[in-house]
């Protein structure tokens, strides 16, 4: 029996092939899971481009995030059994907790990264790499959650803790922004979204956002000022990185929080010290987050009837249109389906 999967064999997008393997047996604590849908981060992208310096083992398969059947157990696995509904979780191994690892090597040992990827029909891996999905969602839609849904959850539940009636300000409107949107409103806070596109602001107001600052039009720092009566926003979700986190410090009200993400303009951030002391701000890192924390979102997610938005779907062999269209910076999630 044969299965179709995406490869690399060396870094490089052109370096991409699509074809058949062999579906794999489950091994000693595995499980056999047929893979239904696949979600695409900026991460992906970064990972099939540059390596991003991982020790990565060719043939290799790209992508972390899945949701899909359990099909067959391997011995001694006894944590789900064939029909249950399973995502994948970005760090497998991270249950709950800090992560392994010291100060000389914060760990990075990820899916679709140090570990084979899931642009597979079928993947073959030990049980507590997975977590059950959400009763609520559908497969393309649960496959959003272990690392866009998770990292905003995790910056603004787990670490935050957002209360009724603080600020929150997301910046863009990919899938971890839009997922902060969602869980922040959720948690009773008001929220700000920032972009560069009048027509996104427009669907993240429809969405819940209590206002849009379209950051082309001026300065939209002076912006979050004016909307908040000088207060700023309580929690940040920094999405842009570099110096960016600059202006990020400017907006923060006092004792704020800003969660450091993601790095679209790049991997050394900078800003300001004398704000950054003088309002007491916490800068947090987020590295996604643990199995934990993870299942306690898809119980949230059932709960509040949280639902992610999803840009645009592709077929499996459709992923250099998918690829194409993360280049180019969707509204929401792109979604990979084995159809």
């Amino acid at each position: 029996m044969t299965m179709r999967r995406w490869t690399m064999d060396a870094i490089g997008r052109d370096r991409l092939s699509f074809g058949t393997a062999a579906i794999p047996d489950p091994g000693p604590g595995e499980v056999l899971v047929k893979v239904a849908a696949v979600s695409l981060n900026y991460r992906d992208k970064l990972v099939i481009e540059t390596g991003m310096g991982l020790p990565l083992t060719f043939p290799f398969v790209p992508a972390s995030d899945m949701a899909g059947s359990v099909v067959a157990t391997g011995p001694g696995a006894d944590r789900f059994k064939p029909g249950d509904r399973v995502i994948s979780t970005f760090i497998p191994g991270w249950i709950d907790g800090l992560n392994a690892g010291n100060a000389r090597r914060p760990p990075y040992k990820t899916l679709g990264g140090f570990h084979q990827g899931v642009l597979s029909e079928y993947i073959a891996v030990p049980e507590s790499w997975l977590a059950a999905s959400p009763a609520s969602l559908d497969d393309e839609e649960a496959s959003t959650l272990p690392c866009a849904g998770l990292t905003a959850w995790f910056a603004l539940a787990e670490r935050a803790q957002v209360r009724p009636g603080e600020t929150v300000l997301v910046h863009g409107t990919g899938g971890v922004a839009l997922f902060g949107l969602a869980i922040a409103r959720a948690q009773g806070a008001e929220v700000i979204v920032v972009s560069g596109s009048a027509e996104k602001l427009a669907r993240a107001k429809a969405l819940g956002a209590t206002h849009v600052v379209d950051r082309t039009a001026g300065n939209w720092v002076e912006a979050v000022y004016a909307l908040t009566g000088d207060r700023g926003a309580d929690h940040i979700l920094e999405i842009v990185g570099g110096a960016h986190l600059g202006r990020s410090i400017e907006a923060a009200a006092m004792g704020g929080r800003i969660s450091v993400i993601g790095v679209l303009d790049g991997f050394e951030v900078s800003g300001p010290v004398g704000p950054l002391m003088l309002k007491g701000l916490t800068v947090q890192g987020i590295g996604v987050g643990h199995r934990r924390a993870l299942e306690d979102f898809v119980r949230a997610v059932d709960r509040l009837a949280l639902k992610p938005v999803i840009g645009a779907r592709y077929g499996l062999a459709e992923l250099p249109e998918a690829l194409a269209a993360l280049d180019r910076g969707p509204f929401g999630k792109l979604v990979v389906t084995m159809g």
